[in-house]
């Protein structure tokens, strides 16, 4: 069983009703997670609904430890599907329009470029291959945007795919810095799709992504740090302990586009500074860090208490972790 989750503070709106009414005639569970500037008489047919109250009811221990006003409430929904037998979590926004590629099912085995690990760059532009148009993800370190993507080659396989992220089309995900420079909007080209072999790193969003149950304990969006950085810390943390498993991240083209919520540029700029200083460094730390082959729960813990050691991230961040691993943990032994 497929879950989509979103969290939102609007009323109900022509997105979310068209979400609703494609995760019903997909059979797809589609959760929604409020937070407290949600209103309180939010109603979406097709959708089972979350306020504050109805979140702390369900785990309690969990929702004592989570900021509210945060995009991290999400955490929420992916403990709600998950603790609801679902075998794949989808996710996206309340700005996102799908196209019917969107609810398709993923197949068992996935047909992909790998992209291999290369001494001239340890990141590479997963957009270079999607598009012509001078453009990098949200995340991606400006540092290196100098680098030469065309000619890193790669070769076709086979991978299972954890976790996939789709493109968005129109106003995809960037940084404050090309929306203030650059044009939109953009379209990508309709490609093979393109795994990162082990230490080939680009960050992902939480815009239109899809983890298995495998990668279920990688879903956690750190709170401790600005919105506009949560899900991109949480990617690099999800693709460090992805290796230890022998697997990497898939992208794929487009199967949204975004009519995107109004932002005030400006302030996501000032919310994105950390991530322009610190991006390359969690890299470093991650890169670093000793993890343990095939337990997914412990790698996650160790990675949050490497970044919090080398200042990172806030000692804050720790207890929120322990009591997701320990809710996750419940799971895994359900399941």
């Amino acid at each position: 069983m497929r879950a989509l989750v979103v969290t939102t503070i609007n009323s109900p709106n022509t997105i979310l009703r068209t979400l609703a009414e494609g995760a019903h005639a997909n059979q797809v569970r589609f959760i929604v997670i409020g937070d407290t500037k949600t209103p309180a008489n939010f109603a979406l047919p097709h959708a089972e609904y979350f306020s504050i109250a109805d979140q702390a009811r369900q785990f309690p221990e969990f929702c004592s430890v989570l900021p509210t006003k945060h995009y991290a409430r999400k955490n929420v929904g992916y403990l709600a599907a998950i603790t609801a037998g679902a075998s794949e979590i989808q996710e996206t926004d309340d700005d996102n329009i799908p196209y019917s590629s969107f609810w398709e099912r993923l197949p068992e085995q996935i047909s992909v470029d790998a992209i291999p690990r290369d001494s001239s760059s340890p990141w590479f532009n997963v957009y270079s291959r999607f598009t012509n148009a001078r453009i990098w993800p949200r995340g991606y370190p400006l540092q290196f945007l100098q680098s030469n993507h065309a000619s890193r080659h790669s070769t076709s396989k086979q991978t299972r795919g954890w976790i996939v992220q789709g493109l968005a089309n129109e106003n995809p995900d960037v940084d404050a810095v090309f929306r203030l420079t650059h044009d939109l909007p953009v379209k990508f080209e309709d490609r093979q799709p393109v795994l990162l072999d082990a230490g080939v790193w680009c960050p992902f969003n939480s815009q239109n992504t899809i983890f298995r149950r495998e990668a279920f304990p990688l879903l956690y969006l750190p709170s401790k740090c600005s919105f506009r950085m949560t899900d991109i810390w949480r990617s690099f943390i999800a693709q460090r302990c992805l290796w230890e498993l022998g697997e990497g991240v898939v992208f794929h083209a487009a199967t949204v586009f975004q009519e995107r919520n109004v932002h005030d540029l400006l302030r996501d700029f000032a919310d994105e500074v950390p991530g322009y200083l610190l991006n390359d460094k969690i890299r470093l730390s991650l890169e670093g860090c000793r993890l343990e082959r095939h337990d997914t729960l412990r790698n996650l813990s160790l990675c949050y208490e490497a970044l919090v050691r080398e200042q990172l991230l806030p000692p804050e961040e720790l207890p929120i972790v322990a009591v997701w691993c320990s809710e996750v943990e419940k799971w895994t032994k359900k399941y």
